[in-house]
This record gives C-alpha cells, sequence and structure tokens, in this order.
C-alpha cells in the first residue's frame, strides 16, 4: 500500500521536517514493514517531450528500434544548441505528435541511474524517452508514456515541450510503500496508514482527522431497489450484510477527472481513467472500502444480491468469460443477469462508458472468506478482493458512498438523488471483558491501568469501565468496526505492546538451565536417519497433504484404517485436503517430481508423522493462558487431535549401484529395501524378522516383506510396489519401496543392550541344505534352526535359494551357513556337528524340512 506525504498530512500532523524514510521508520515502529520509498530520488532534466518525427529501424537480432527526433523547448538549447533532441527508442506505441516524458542527459533516475547521452545502435542517443517503471511511476514497461492517455487530452493539450515533467507528475513528492500483513486489512487505506503513524507519533490529542467522519444522509424508501437473498451462506456467514446505493444523475462525460486526483492515483501506482472510476478508486485509496460504479440506464430498475446458479457465466470487465460457481457471489439485475462478482469484479454489461451520464455508486460490505474464494477460484487478484479478504470496516459504508457522490457532483456537475439505500443486516460488536492487568502479565512489562485504556481509547476501542475505581481490574471492550482481528486477552495485549513500543520491552537473556543432553527418542531418531543416509540414501521433507483419490491410487482396500484421513478445515490447496496416514502417500510426490526433472536413479527417505484418527475427534477447548491446562482440559485436547505416529519412508527406482568401468550397475530390487531395514535395524540394535507377506497394499503380492519383532510387533513392510500402483502415480517400473514405524523401534531399543566379550577363538562354519515346501518362509526355517542351534550360535546366513531339476515339484532348496565360536575353547567337529544336528531336527519338526 502506497502513501504519498502529502495525502497524508490531510489525515495526521506530520513531525516537522519528517521525510519519507522517518514515516517508513515511525510505521514500522508500529508493527507495518516498509517495502519501498517513491519519489524523491528523481534529479531533472525530466521534461515534457513532443515525438516530432521517427524512423523504424530493423536490428540483426530481430528487434525494431525507432530513431526519434523529440522536441524537448529550451532544454534543447542548452544541449545541443537549440536543436531537437535525437533518441534512440525501443518502445512503439506511440505515434508522431505524441507528447511523452523525456530525460536528458545529466539527470538521475531512481536507483541512481545516471543518464548520459551515449551510442547505442549505431546512433548518439540524448537521452531516453520514458517508461513509467524507468522514473518509479509505476511497474508498467509495456510501452512508454503518452501523457494524453496518462493524463486525459483535456489536460495533454495544455502541456508544451520542456514543461517540467517531476512537478506535472509528483515524482518529486516522496511516497510511502508499505507491506500489509492479512490481519491488518484496515491499512490499505491512507485513512488507515495516517491512523497507523498518529499512534506512532503518541497519538497528540487532535492530531488525528478521520476523513469518514462526514455527516451522512439516513437511508429513506425513495432509494433504488436493493435485496440481499443469499439463500446459502458459506460457513453460516451471510455472504453480503450491507449494501449501501446512491445515483447521482446529469454528470457530464466530458469532464476528466481533476489533476490533483490523477496525480494521486499515479502516485499510488494506478492509472487514472475515467471521472467515474477515478472517484471510486481514489475513495477506495482514501478510506479502504471498495466501490462499483453501475450506468444507470443500463440496469432495469433493481439489484439483488445471490449465490450464482450453476451454469451461469459473466463476462468481466476484462473481457473474459467466467463460468460462476454456487459458491460465487453476485451482484445481479433484478435477479437475473448478473452484472458483478461481488468484492472482485465487475461485469462488461454494466460498466460505466464514456457516454454515461448517471451513475449507481455501490458501497457494500462482503463476507471476506466468500470474496477470497471467488479470488482464488477466478484468478482474479484485484484491489478490491485484496481488501475485501482482509476485512473492510462495515461501518464506513455509507462514509464512503458519500464522499464519492461529493466528489461527482462536485467534478463532473452531476446532481445527487434525494432517495439513499441501505440495506443493513450487519450486527455490532459485542464487548470483551478484559483484565487490565493481563497485557503486564503477558507481555512482561508493568503497563499502568491508564496507559492500558488509553491506548485502547486511541485504538477506538470503547471502554466502559465498572466505576468501581482502580479496585476492580476488568473493563469491558468493544473493538472499533475496523479491527475484526481484537477478540481476545492476547489480542489487546499486543496492541497495547505495540502501541507503547516495541522497544519498550527489556531484553532479556534467559538463564539457560542444565542441559539433560537428548531423549532417547532423539538420539534413537537419529541413528535411524544416520543409518539410511549411510546406506546411500538421500533425506527430504515432503508436504503431509494428499489428495482424495490417492488411497484409491494406492489400491487400499475398503476396509483399511490408512483410509480414515483427517479433512483439513481451510486447505492451502483444494486439491490436497487431507493429512496423509502413511509417509508413502506424500513421498510418492517427491519421487515423480524428481523422475519428471530427469533424475532417473533416484533413492530417498523421509523422517516423519503421520495421522491416524482412529475414529471421530472430539472438539478442542480453549484453556486459559493463565496456567496450565488441567488434566481434564489436556484430556479433551489430546481427544480432540488425531493420533500421529513417527514413521520412516523409503522409495528408490532405477540404478541402486552405478554402471562405470568397474562394471555394469544393477537396478534397485526389494532386497535393497529389505537390507536398509536391517541397517536401521542393527544400528539400533533390534533384531527383526522378514517373512513373506501374502498381500499389502501397496506393495506387490509375493515381493513383500513383513518386518517385525522377535515377539511379532509389526514394525512395517518393504518390497517392491504393485504395478498398478505404479501407473496410476505414474511412477516407474519396479520402483521399492518401505515403511517402518519408528515408534515401535524406538521402544524397543529402549532396553539396554548387553555387550559380549569378543571371543579370541577360532569359528567353526558348517552348511546345511534344507529341502521345504515351496510356501514354506524361510524365515521360519531360519528361526526354527536358530531355537536350537545352542547359545554357542554366533550367525546364520541364508545363502542360496534352487528350484528346479532334482528338486521335487512345489519344493526349493534353502543353503543356509551356520557359524559357531566359544568364548572360551576351540569347538571340535563332534560339537559342530551336534549343533548343527540338533538345528536341522528343530528345522525339521516345525516346518518339514528335509536335509539334503
Amino acid at each position: 500500500m502506497r502513501m504519498p506525504l502529502s495525502w497524508l498530512a490531510e489525515y495526521t500532523d506530520l513531525a516537522p521536517g519528517a521525510r519519507g524514510a522517518d514515516v517508513a521508520a515511525s510505521l514500522v515502529s508500529v508493527g507495518l514493514e516498509e517495502e519501498d520509498l517513491h519519489g524523491g530520488d528523481l534529479k531533472g532534466p525530466l521534461v515534457v517531450g513532443r515525438v516530432l518525427d521517427f524512423v523504424v529501424e530493423p536490428q540483426k537480432n530481430g528487434k525494431k528500434i525507432r530513431w526519434c527526433t523529440v522536441d524537448v523547448g529550451q532544454n534543447g538549447q542548452m544541449l545541443t544548441e537549440g536543436k531537437h533532441q535525437e533518441i534512440v527508442c525501443g518502445a512503439h506505441n506511440f505515434e508522431v505528435g505524441d507528447l511523452v516524458v523525456v530525460v536528458l542527459p545529466g539527470a538521475v533516475l531512481p536507483g541512481n541511474f545516471e543518464i548520459a547521452a551515449r551510442k547505442t545502435y549505431g546512433h548518439v542517443s540524448n537521452g531516453m524517452i520514458c517508461a513509467e517503471d524507468e522514473i518509479g511511476l509505476g511497474h508498467d514497461h509495456e510501452g512508454i508514456i503518452v501523457l494524453s492517455r496518462l493524463l486525459g487530452e483535456e489536460k495533454a493539450a495544455a502541456l508544451s515541450p520542456g514543461d517540467d515533467a517531476i512537478a506535472l507528475l509528483g515524482l518529486g513528492e516522496e511516497t510511502v510503500e508499505t507491506n500489509v500483513t492479512p490481519d491488518r486489512g484496515y491499512c490499505f487505506s491512507v485513512r488507515g496508514l495516517a491512523r497507523e503513524y498518529w499512534h506512532a507519533q503518541g497519538s497528540p490529542r487532535g492530531g488525528y482527522r478521520d476523513p469518514a467522519a462526514i455527516a451522512v444522509p439516513a437511508p429513506n424508501g425513495d432509494g433504488y431497489t436493493v435485496e440481499l437473498k443469499d439463500e446459502t451462506p458459506l460457513e453460516g456467514n451471510e455472504g453480503c450484510d450491507r449494501y449501501v446505493a446512491r445515483i447521482v444523475r446529469g454528470i457530464d462525460p466530458s469532464r476528466p477527472s481533476p489533476s490533483w486526483m490523477q496525480k494521486r492515483l499515479t502516485q499510488m501506482g494506478m492509472r487514472p481513467i475515467s471521472l467515474a472510476v477515478d472517484v471510486t478508486n481514489y475513495v477506495m485509496l482514501a478510506v479502504g472500502q471498495p466501490l462499483h460504479a453501475f450506468d444507470v440506464d443500463r440496469l432495469s430498475g433493481s439489484i439483488v444480491v445471490r449465490r450464482a446458479r450453476a451454469g451461469e457465466t459473466l463476462t468481466t470487465l476484462d473481457d473474459v468469460e467466467r463460468t460462476l460457481s454456487p459458491e460465487d457471489l453476485l451482484i445481479t439485475d433484478g435477479g437475473e443477469h448478473p452484472l458483478a462478482i461481488a468484492g472482485v469484479m465487475g461485469g462488461a454489461s454494466s460498466e460505466v462508458a464514456a457516454t454515461t451520464t448517471d451513475v449507481l455508486v455501490e458501497a457494500a460490505h462482503f463476507d471476506p472468506t466468500t470474496v477470497a474464494r471467488s479470488a482464488r477460484r477466478h484468478r482474479l487478484a484485484t484491489e478490491a478482493s485484496k481488501r475485501f479478504e482482509r476485512g473492510v470496516d462495515p461501518k464506513v459504508t455509507a462514509a464512503a458512498a458519500q464522499l464519492a457522490v461529493d466528489l461527482l457532483v462536485e467534478h463532473g456537475g452531476g446532481t445527487p438523488d434525494p432517495g439513499v439505500t441501505d440495506v443493513d443486516h450487519t450486527t455490532d460488536r459485542a464487548a470483551y471483558r478484559l483484565d487490565v492487568t493481563e497485557p503486564s502479565r503477558i507481555v512482561g512489562v508493568d503497563y499502568p491501568r491508564e496507559r492500558v485504556l488509553g491506548i485502547l481509547r486511541d485504538l477506538g476501542c470503547e471502554v466502559v469501565e465498572s466505576g468501581e475505581g482502580a479496585d476492580d481490574v476488568h473493563v469491558l471492550v468493544t473493538p472499533p468496526s475496523w479491527r475484526p482481528d481484537l477478540v481476545d486477552a492476547p489480542d489487546y495485549a499486543e496492541e497495547i505492546a505495540r502501541i507503547d513500543g516495541y522497544n519498550n520491552i527489556p531484553s532479556v537473556t534467559p538463564t539457560p538451565s542444565g542441559g539433560r543432553g537428548l531423549t532417547h527418542s532423539q538420539k534413537a531418531r537419529r541413528v535411524v536417519a544416520d543409518a539410511l543416509a549411510g546406506a546411500g540414501l538421500t533425506e527430504v521433507l515432503s508436504y503431509p497433504f494428499v489428495s482424495e483419490e490417492l488411497a484409491d491410487q494406492l489400491m487400499l482396500p475398503a476396509d483399511d484404517d490408512r483410509r480414515n484421513a483427517v479433512r483439513l478445515a481451510n486447505p492451502l490447496s483444494e486439491e490436497r485436503p487431507l493429512l496423509r496416514t502413511s509417509i508413502l502417500a506424500s513421498l510418492v510426490d517427491t519421487l515423480r517430481r524428481n523422475v519428471a526433472r530427469g533424475h532417473k536413479d533416484v533413492a530417498i527417505y523421509e523422517l516423519g508423522l503421520v495421522f491416524r484418527p482412529g475414529g471421530p475427534l472430539g472438539t478442542a477447548p480453549i484453556p486459559s493462558v493463565a496456567s496450565r491446562p488441567d488434566a481434564e482440559t489436556l484430556e479433551r485436547l489430546y481427544a480432540a487431535v488425531p493420533a500421529q505416529p513417527r514413521r520412516v519412508g523409503i522409495l528408490a527406482t532405477g540404478l541402486i549401484e552405478q554402471a562405470g568401468w568397474w562394471g555394469p550397475g544393477r537396478p534397485a530390487d526389494w532386497s535393497d529395501m529389505v537390507a536398509a531395514v536391517q541397517a536401521v535395524s542393527a544400528a539400533l540394535a533390534v533384531p527383526v524378522v522378514v517373512a513373506n507377506d501374502a498381500a499389502h497394499a501397496p506393495w506387490h503380492p509375493g515381493r513383500c516383506a513383513r518386518i517385525t519383532l522377535a515377539d511379532g510387533t509389526l514394525v512395517g513392510h518393504a518390497g517392491e510396489l504393485h504395478p498398478k500402483v505404479l501407473a496410476a502415480l505414474d511412477l516407474p517400473a519396479r520402483t521399492v519401496a518401505a515403511e517402518l514405524d519408528v515408534d515401535v523401534l524406538v521402544r524397543a531399543s529402549e532396553e539396554p543392550v548387553q555387550a559380549r566379550s569378543f571371543s579370541t577363538f577360532p569359528p567353526a562354519m558348517t552348511d546345511v541344505a534344507l529341502l521345504v515346501r515351496s510356501d514354506v518362509a524361510a524365515a521360519d526355517v531360519e528361526a526354527a534352526l536358530r531355537s536350537a542351534a545352542g547359545d554357542a550360535l554366533e550367525s546364520i546366513v541364508l545363502f542360496d535359494v534352487y528350484e528346479g531339476e532334482r528338486v521335487e515339484a512345489g519344493h526349493r532348496s534353502l543353503a543356509y551357513r551356520l557359524t559357531f565360536r566359544a568364548a572360551d575353547r576351540t569347538l571340535t567337529t563332534e560339537e559342530v556337528n551336534g549343533f548343527r544336528d540338533a538345528a536341522v531336527a528343530a528345522a525339521a519338526a516345525r516346518t518339514g524340512a528335509v536335509q539334503r
């Protein structure tokens, strides 16, 4: 939001000698962010010039330049002995005879850009014909400034070559630009910024002059007919709760906007268009209330505000036909023909034209949520929508309409209709019972009672004391209509601190308590991340938001608990309104994005939270900040949020081992996921059991491993994703994945690990091949062998699986290497054979294995 200092000075007293930087610093002191300073850094000569002639010259790079001859008046005598200036220009939006803005050698443009005569495109250019952005007038760089279009034909006709363009365009005056945060919608006006500057100066009595504090006529039955018919309000909020309509007749359409108004609009970064449009824009910038002007002759006699019907369309002022949504709030002619998308943009069918003499001025208050969703839906971020979606003062509506009427009468020669329409469904804000000691407790600064009450009144709040004196710490505070963000004690405490001065809050360095180091859970999570990074995987972080279609794409069964996802009330994207119930649900997006951008070999992991509600959630209470919530409140709070277990997800595709001079590469397969799981298991010293899982979405049946603890507690799954899942998610074939419950692993790792002394005696190894049915899991065979092999068993490894010739159909051969070692002696052959035979006997009893 921009604000010229001269406009600011109309509404509040400036500090003596204050310049733009001083005003910006004052606004920063009350919490507004400085965006930029415009004007004041431009040095002439910057003059009006008339294009006398030009020659179009094509260049080798395909560009065409114009070699122009420009009359700059007396300035030409100082530069080239009275000759007209010859200037190179790359723009093509002007003609011979047009008045333009010319910067001459010796001038300095914003950004300390010095202008000098220089050779370019084979000519010496004595200056430059300027575009808006080059002189800090706006952001447009599509073409150069043509003054007849910027100021109007009548005012341009009064100009002469050589006139000072700095004074003409108000470029010598400084304009402060601030960045308005979403909770400060009232600062999208000079009225609001002037109030903030007044606060920064100590809120002196009589130092603020509200432009909206004017007399307005009372509504009567002779006004234009307006009906508010919002039958489907969003979230219970009426789409339009106030609508003011005023008519001015007999406006002279040939009259331009006054020069001071055009200058201010230009300083604010807006282009003057016509009197009616300029007046509505000027009032909007002044008091923050967007207005709209309709041509009365194009209306049928009444205005109805309603929601759009399915299939309705509207051609907006930007000449785009838009298909409307039933959530869009419309201004309609008689309830039938759409005239505008409320709070966003008007329609072309009723716009004010060059021949319009009778104008209906609309000033309305629209629901912020309705406007914000319509603006986002139609991709229309307008000056009006920016204000409405942040909250417009519902009490300024009638005053804004009156200001517009007065300006149209004064400068357009019109006559206001005696009829005044003001359909008002607004409700007054409820008073809040505030403890005046609360700001001191929250902020940590002792604010006296009178200081707190004085600041509240300066903010525009209505403060009612009990009359029992300072002993009663409670007062009733009603916030001003332009501050919808003031709701409870922390809001008021923030305002007290802000207006009193953030610099008055002392900086106190906290005394740290004795360090206790990381918790076991934190240490374990770091071990998991380090183990996966050490295995060659790259850690990523994805947003936990997923689409409604993802559960079907992952082929989750209808009764799978992972389908029960939490829906966000206000998602960042309507396409992803749900919170993930598994890490893979959002990790697949990261993999797909990397593959789409040319990374064919990808191995990534993410350690994060998932959201598993498990059933309906309760309603969260709002606890007091005065003390720690009690047990019952905490229980209700926890019941209102879903369980959030911590998981780790792994995805890999392409080559897991790169090709090179050492040999061919190797693609990632299910065994790499199992190896990653075992790497985590080894790092945490938590043994896991790997077994086949016949079917667990989204993994491929038969290529999915079920990971459990020794006691059967499920840890997760690993393997190759189902081909149909890969096709639905647009992922490469044979992509592999794993997902583990980190909380289960952390709990299992809490038991201390008993270190064993390293034996210096030699190991004894023996191999055994067992014939088992094909449906017997190798993990079951291994468990049976391990159970009976004795304490001397150091390791057991499956090193060969064989099916084929000399193996009975429906069976397979599993070959294991058993390693034995004793701590106190060298094992004999007889001892090793005994251990082996006991292990084989156990496997035969449990799994039906037969030694080959």
